[in-house]
Parts: structure tokens; sequence; C-alpha cells
């Protein structure tokens, strides 16, 4: 067994706390010196910390240690905001889970950071305060200090994306807390399947939450007259139109950190009526196509059937060469779990043919 999976409870918060005295040792002097020798030397190669475990807010803590001191330099002055994944508010198994997201919290009081954190969301498919509540996450700001943001009731800023119908810009309204330079984002999911793109991970899940929705919009008959939802927009009306979006939203918005929680993953027909996964595995990386790409091999997949994670590497946004890639942990081979891929996979990859004329 990894030796992350050894860690208990009593001793994860132990080490969270004398991490945390460690950080206040230091000065913005320290900080320049650091940041100065850091720029000046040779570039490191992309890392993924990889843990295996039942335990997701030790695996989470233990996963985002190798990152530290980036991350400690990285959020300096910046607002830190947390993105879970709640493509549905009443379904556990397709959301964020709140351990994960405790573990995120423990890293980052062990770095010294207490302050100006938030977890920000808008929910798919209703209002986004009640997933928070289902989910844990009401207590768990308690228990931390940090705020809960429906970003559904933030600015925002017109994004123009998109549609293979009719190959013209269409105007998204997207929140200004993710698209603000001034945030640092940590884009926190599960592992799961995909009904329009495969896999949604990392990525996917910080992209497709930034579009907004209007106060009473539910799908269904209890939507409130006139709502609107502009989360569909990105989809660009097919698999073409939204493998394109979330690769030229991408090269604005992508996460800073991304943590994949697969301790339970999800496959068949997600990103919502899928089937559990006992996976118990958790990837963390600043390199979120890294990161990504390391998550679809594990879930099996042929990573030459996700589009949007292709045409990233293809601009290399980030490295999806896993021959490339340190992987921090256990080796991967011993950790594939094969999960099933949606029924409308076929229709799914329309995206590699070309348009026919």
């Amino acid at each position: 067994m990894n030796s992350s999976s050894r860690y208990t409870r009593r001793s994860f918060f132990r080490q969270s706390a004398l991490a945390g005295l460690a950080a206040g040792a230091g000065g913005p002097l320290v900080d320049l010196v650091r940041a100065a020798a850091e720029t000046s030397a040779p570039r490191a190669p992309t890392s993924v910390a990889f843990t295996t475990g039942t335990d997701r807010a030790a695996m989470v803590f233990q996963g985002l240690k190798p990152f530290a001191e980036r991350i400690r330099r990285a959020i300096a002055g910046r607002r830190v905001v947390i993105k879970p994944n709640n493509v549905a508010i009443d379904v556990l198994l397709s959301a964020t889970h709140v351990d994960c997201l405790e573990g995120i919290l423990e890293f980052l009081k062990s770095i010294g950071r207490t302050d100006n954190i938030v977890i920000a969301e808008s929910a798919g498919a209703g209002p986004t305060f009640d997933g928070f509540g289902n989910y844990g996450y009401t207590r768990l700001a308690d228990k931390y200090g940090v705020k809960l943001v429906d970003l559904d009731q933030e600015p925002v800023e017109v994004v123009q994306v998109f549609d293979e119908k009719d190959f013209r810009p269409h105007a998204v309204r997207m929140s200004q807390v993710l698209l603000d330079p001034n945030s640092y984002l940590i884009s926190a999911t599960r592992l799961k399947t995909h009904d329009r793109v495969i896999a949604t991970l990392s990525l996917k899940n910080l992209i497709v939450g930034a579009p907004i929705k209007d106060t009473g919009f539910r799908w269904g008959p209890s939507s409130r007259p006139g709502a609107k939802n502009d989360k569909p927009l990105i989809h660009g009306s097919g698999f073409r139109g939204i493998n394109y979006n979330l690769f030229a939203i991408a090269q604005r918005l992508h996460p800073h950190v991304s943590v994949l929680d697969g301790v339970e993953g999800m496959q068949g027909n997600g990103p919502v009526g899928g089937t559990p996964v006992d996976h118990r595995v958790c990837v963390v990386s600043p390199d979120w196509l890294a990161a990504d790409r390391v998550a679809v091999e594990l879930m099996g997949i042929d990573f030459a059937k996700v589009g949007y994670l292709n045409y990233c590497a293809q601009a290399k946004l980030g490295e999806a060469n896993l021959a490339k890639i340190e992987i921090l942990g256990p080796a991967l081979k011993d950790q594939v779990k094969p999960y099933h891929l949606h029924d409308n996979v076929a229709e799914q990859l329309i995206w590699m043919r070309p348009v026919q004329g």
C-alpha cells in the first residue's frame, strides 16, 4: 500500500498545524530572494502528485505538499478561489466531496493562509446555496471561516463563444470572480465520464462553472418564467462546438492548481447519471493539463478521443506527454481502472471527423 494511504486523520491535522507554524517563520525579503532564484533557475520538469487510499482530506493534503512553496508564493496578495463541481445540487456522486475541500483548506492553513479564501460555484441545475447545504459545504465554511460565493449573484463579463450551427460568435455572461487575474483558482472535482466530451476533469469544471444563470432558473417546469442559463452556450450546439469552446476559453481561464478526487469516480452516463467507481486515487498538479492527462490515463480512456484536451496540448497550454511528466507517487499503470464511457460515446467522437460540405 502507498504510504499516503497510511495517514490517519489525527496525523494529518497534526502535520497541518506544524507546517502552519513553520510557514510563519519567513518574511517578505526571503520571498523575494526565493522568487529571484527560481526565476533564473532552469525550468523544472512538469510534476503531478499522485496519492492512493480512502481518506480524501489526507490524500489531497499530501498531494498538494510537494507544491507548497510554489503555491505559497503564488497566492501572496491574491484571493484564493476554490471551485468545486456542483453540476447537480442533490446528487452526491456528481459533486465534489466536502472532504476534498477540507484537505485543500487544511493545506492552505499549513502554509499560513487562512483569510481571503472563497468556495465559489454556479450550480448547474438549481440554487447554488442549496447545493452547498446539501453537500456539507456550509458546515465546512463555518469551521474554517471561509466565504461561500454564489457566482450567479456576482458581477459578470461578456465573453464570445463559437456555435457550430451558425459559425457566429455568441455572447455569454461569465463570472468576473473567476476571470479576475487577482484570483488564484483551485479546481476541485471528481473523475467523471461525460455525455459531450468523454471526460470532465479540472479544466471543464472551471470553465463551465463560469457562465451564470438568472435567479430562479432550474431545469424543468419549476424554473422561473423568463429565467435564462448561459451555460448551454458554452456547448456550442454540438460536440465540435463544446470541444472548441473549452479550448478557446482555456487560453484565458484555467486552473492554477488542479485537485482531482478519484476516491470514488463516476463512470457511464455522467456527469450526473453515472455509477460509482471504487478507484481510491487522487491527482494534484499546478499544471492543469498534466493533471487532466494523468486522470484520463487512470480512467483507462484513450487520450486521443478527448477533443478539448488534445486541442490544448496542440497549443502547448500545458504538458500532455506522459513521458515528460514526473509522477510523484506510485506507478500509474498499477492504478488504472477502465471507466465505462457514456452510452452516446460514438456520437461524441464526431469531433474527430471533418465537417461535411
